[in-house]
């Protein structure tokens, strides 16, 4: 009569559940920036679907998401960089997050660039309100 002995199987689980849940949180990317609030719906994003993320910081200064060290781009390499992405994927959805603490100027410069290099639509990300 032979029986399978689980423990080493269940610690290998754990050792395992340990590590993902350590490296889960160092695995966000992204730059820091102080949404605004706002009592507004999700928008529908599925994990297969691309998304071209564009952040503005309180000091004006851009970054484009495409997995690369965050360094600061201009508004004229945005238009570039974008056009690109968007000609190789019509289909992909453009957010643009900006600081509460900019002027209304800058993130409308920002959405008028990425509408001229194709952008059919740009959404806005903000941070649902504190209760």
């Amino acid at each position: 009569m032979s029986e399978i002995n689980v423990v080493p199987y269940i610690d290998v689980m754990l050792v395992l559940l340990v590590i993902f849940m350590v490296t889960a949180p160092l695995m966000t990317q992204g730059i820091k920036v102080d949404l605004p609030e706002a009592a507004s719906g999700p928008i529908d994003v599925t994990d297969d679907e691309p998304m071209l993320v564009v952040s503005v910081k309180d000091d004006a200064t851009y970054y484009i998401n495409l997995g690369e060290a965050e360094e600061p781009v201009s508004l004229s390499e945005i238009g570039d960089k974008a056009a690109r992405i968007i000609a190789a994927n019509p289909d992909i959805k453009v957010l643009v997050e900006g600081d509460k603490k900019l002027a209304y100027g800058v993130i409308i410069d920002l959405m008028n660039t990425l509408q001229a290099a194709g952008a059919k639509s740009v959404g806005l990300i903000t941070e649902p309100p504190r209760t």
